[in-house]
C-alpha cells in the first residue's frame, strides 16, 4: 500500500525555514562561483586554457601576466566548482595540471556559441556594483542611471545576446514571410535596429539581408563607440551606421521598411511614444519588428526559472534604470503578451502579431499600422 503525496502533511516552519536557507546557500555558491567566471574571462584564462590545453598555475600565470599565487587559487577554485578538470590531485602543487572538459571551452571562450553563457557573470558583476544605488532609489522612488552598472554589464548585455543574434536572426526574420520577403528584394530596404546597444543585432541584420542598410541607433555613447569597433572590419560593415540619438530623431532618416526593437521596449521610460516614433518613420507597408522576454501570460507564483530569471533582472536594474528618465512608463522586465498589445494600440498600431517563433527566452511581435 503506498500513500500518496496529497495525503502527506505539508511542510512545517520549521522545514520550510531550513529549505529556504539551503536555497540560499547554494544561491551564495551561485554567485561566488560568477565571480570566479568573471576573472577568467576578465584575465583571459579560459582563452588560454582553450588554446594551450593543460596548464600548471606557474604556465597559465605566465603566457596570462598574473600573479602564480592568485592564479593557482583561481584554478584550485574552478577545479573544485567542477568548471576545470585536473590530471592528478594528488601530484605536487607547482606539477598540478588543469585543463577545460570537452565542452566547457564553447560556454566560457567561444562568444558566438550558442551554449555561450559567461556573459551572465560580467551582469552579475555589474548590478552587484550599483546594488548602492538600487538601494537609495528603492526609498527616493527615483531611478538609477544606465552608465552606473559599469562596462561590465554592458559588455555582458551584449555578449549574452551575441550568438542568438548571430545565429538565429534570420530565421525569427523568416517567420514574417512578407518581411523576409521585403528584406532581400530590391530596391534595397532601409532597416532601423532601436536600443541596438554594441550592435550584434544590427551587424546579424545586414548580414542576413546583404541588399539591405541598417542603422543601430541607441541612447549610450559607450555602447555606440563599442558597436562601431565591432563593426570595423565585418562584412557588412559598408551597409551598418551608428548613432547616438533617440527615437524622437527617427522619422527624419527615414523611411524604413523595417524598425526593430530587440529587447529593449521593457528598458524605455516612454515605450508608446518610441513605438509611435518608430510607427511615423516606417515606409508604406513597412512594420515594427519588436523582441521581448518570453514571460507566463499572467501573473504566477511561484514561477518558472525564466520567470524567475527575468524578475531578478527587473528588479535590480531593468525597473531602476528606466526610472532614471521621469516620467516613466516603469513597465520592468517582466512584459507580458498583453502590455504589448496595450502598448501598441496605445501607439496606434492597428494589428499585433506574435510569430511562431520557438525560443526560450524571446517572444516575437509584428506592429502595423
Amino acid at each position: 500500500m503506498t500513500t500518496s503525496d496529497a495525503s502527506a502533511p505539508p511542510p512545517g516552519a520549521g522545514e520550510r525555514a531550513d529549505a529556504l536557507a539551503e536555497r540560499l546557500f547554494g544561491a551564495t555558491i551561485g554567485t561566488l562561483e560568477l565571480f570566479g567566471v568573471h576573472l577568467g574571462v576578465q584575465l583571459g584564462l579560459y582563452r588560454w586554457l582553450a588554446r594551450s590545453g593543460a596548464m600548471t598555475a606557474g604556465e597559465l600565470a605566465t603566457v596570462a601576466g598574473i600573479d602564480e599565487r592568485y592564479g593557482r587559487e583561481w584554478l584550485e577554485q574552478q577545479a573544485v566548482a567542477g568548471i576545470l578538470a585536473v590530471d592528478d590531485q594528488a601530484a605536487p602543487v607547482a606539477e598540478r595540471r588543469f585543463s577545460l572538459p570537452e565542452g566547457h571551452a564553447a560556454v566560457l571562450a567561444d562568444p558566438e556559441h550558442p551554449a555561450h553563457a559567461a556573459p551572465f557573470a560580467a551582469m552579475v558583476v555589474g548590478i552587484a556594483g550599483a546594488l548602492p544605488a538600487v538601494v537609495d532609489a528603492y526609498r527616493s522612488g527615483t531611478g538609477v542611471p544606465y552608465v552606473r552598472y559599469g562596462i561590465d554589464f554592458c559588455d555582458g548585455q551584449a555578449a549574452i545576446n551575441r550568438p542568438a543574434f548571430t545565429h538565429e536572426l534570420a530565421d525569427w526574420l523568416a517567420a514574417a514571410p512578407d518581411l523576409h520577403s521585403r528584406l532581400a528584394a530590391d530596391p534595397p530596404a532601409r532597416v532601423a535596429d532601436l536600443g541596438c546597444g554594441q550592435g550584434w543585432s544590427t551587424l546579424a541584420l545586414a548580414a542576413a539581408y546583404p541588399k539591405a542598410a541598417v542603422d543601430g541607433i541607441d541612447l549610450d555613447q559607450a555602447s555606440i563607440d563599442a558597436a562601431n569597433r565591432h563593426a570595423a572590419g565585418h562584412p557588412a560593415a559598408g551597409r551598418v551606421s551608428f548613432s547616438v540619438r533617440d527615437a524622437g530623431q527617427l522619422a527624419p532618416s527615414g523611411p524604413y521598411d523595417l524598425v526593430c526593437i530587440f529587447e529593449a521596449l521593457h528598458d524605455m521610460a516612454a515605450p508608446v511614444e518610441v513605438l509611435a516614433a518608430a510607427g511615423s518613420a516606417l515606409a508604406p507597408g513597412g512594420a515594427v519588428l519588436v523582441a521581448d522576454e518570453r514571460v507566463a501570460g499572467t501573473f504566477t507564483a511561484p514561477g518558472d526559472e525564466v520567470e524567475r530569471m527575468m524578475y531578478g533582472w527587473s528588479i535590480s536594474h531593468c525597473l531602476p534604470a528606466s526610472r532614471e528618465s521621469q516620467p516613466s512608463a516603469a513597465l520592468g522586465t517582466v512584459l507580458r503578451e498583453s502590455t504589448v498589445g496595450d502598448l501598441a494600440a496605445a501607439a496606434r498600431f492597428s494589428s499585433v502579431e506574435v510569430l511562431p517563433v520557438d525560443n526560450l527566452f524571446f517572444r516575437f511581435y509584428v506592429l502595423r499600422a
